[in-house]
């Protein structure tokens, strides 16, 4: 696990969570690199280069993404019959993305539908853009299979007020204070409503994340009916259902 340099107790946490099972490696993350997100790819590369060439898989997971304990078996699963097949570059996960509290998810195409978090060591595989997926070689899309199993990302559920925090923080990883001051409103809370089609979550959260729902202290119900989604995004996802065709930019081949 790859631990920036930090003012918070962010490095004694990580040790503390399993001393034999993680491999920590302590960065300074390079400021100069916020354009495009680009730092965090180059951290993303650190912890990907010191995985042993000879491991099979490495599975990748951002802090804000949480995997469900009902997917291990289907994951591992894949990993083994997949093993062996050297054309197989990754795993592709699909995702759900949850928005405002944890009892909403996006429904736009706004929102990516699936993405790269499996890949191999050791085959010049590298963190793409703003870490979000991989590239290999000279730019070329991972070839991948598809796994039926979820990431659950929460990178948009917080308190109104931490979360309006967050924005300025969140924005410097891709641009330089003048367009954060230009572009980034003050206010004491973050505007949740500003938000295209989302619908409710009727499935069940990943047990290490239940404690921290318990906890949650504001109130979120905007919920918006289907027929608010743009009609664009009705229409690529109208096109997936009914033929298969995923309509949009894709960081990846499917095989």
């Amino acid at each position: 696990m790859a631990v920036g340099n930090s003012e918070d107790e962010t490095l004694d946490i990580v040790k503390a969570i399993h001393p034999t099972k993680i491999k920590i490696i302590e960065t300074i993350w390079d400021d100069s690199l916020r354009k495009g997100g680009r730092v965090l790819a180059v951290e993303t590369d650190k912890a990907l280069a010191a995985i042993s060439a000879d491991t099979d898989w490495a599975f990748y997971i951002q802090g804000d993404e949480v995997m469900h304990e009902k997917y291990l078996e289907t994951i591992k699963a894949a990993m083994l019959q997949w093993k062996d097949a050297k054309e197989v570059d990754g795993l592709l996960f699909k995702y759900l993305h949850f928005y405002g509290s944890y009892d909403y998810i996006g429904l736009s195409t706004r929102w990516y539908a699936n993405e790269i978090r499996i890949v191999r060591p050791g085959r010049s595989i590298y963190s793409y853009r703003d870490a979000q997926g991989f590239r290999k070689g000279d730019n070329e899309k991972l070839r991948v299979k598809e796994i039926d199993a979820f990431i659950y990302h929460y990178g948009w559920v917080k308190d109104p007020r931490v979360m309006q925090a967050k924005q300025e923080s969140f924005h410097k990883m891709w641009h330089d204070d003048e367009w954060v001051a230009k572009n980034v409103a003050k206010a004491e809370a973050f505007d949740y409503s500003k938000v295209d089609g989302l619908k409710r979550f009727k499935g069940t959260h990943p047990q290490v994340m239940l404690e921290r729902i318990a906890k949650s202290n504001w109130q979120f119900d905007y919920e918006m009916s289907f027929l608010k989604v743009k009609i664009k995004d009705r229409f690529k996802k109208l096109i997936l259902k009914t033929t298969g065709i995923e309509l949009g930019y894709k960081n990846y081949i499917k095989i």
